[in-house]
């Protein structure tokens, strides 16, 4: 495996993940978003976001552990 490369690809996705969550928590800062979706839709915004959060910490742990070797 090369490591520069698989460094470049988690960095990749630790922006696209970024972006995502970015924009899950713009929708959720909405307040007009909140007070007018079903419950269900806020619910399963609330619930990406928490998913992307764990999903960052995760990326970020292996692009750690690469990057110290």
């Amino acid at each position: 495996i090369d490591l520069e490369q698989e460094r470049e690809r988690l960095r990749g996705e630790i922006a696209d993940k970024e972006g995502f969550l970015e924009s899950v928590e713009q929708k959720l800062n909405n307040k007009q978003f909140v007070t007018k979706a079903p419950d269900e839709v806020v619910d399963r915004e609330r619930q990406k976001k928490k998913d992307a959060k764990a999903e960052l910490e995760r990326l970020r742990e292996n692009l750690a552990d690469l990057e110290a070797v």
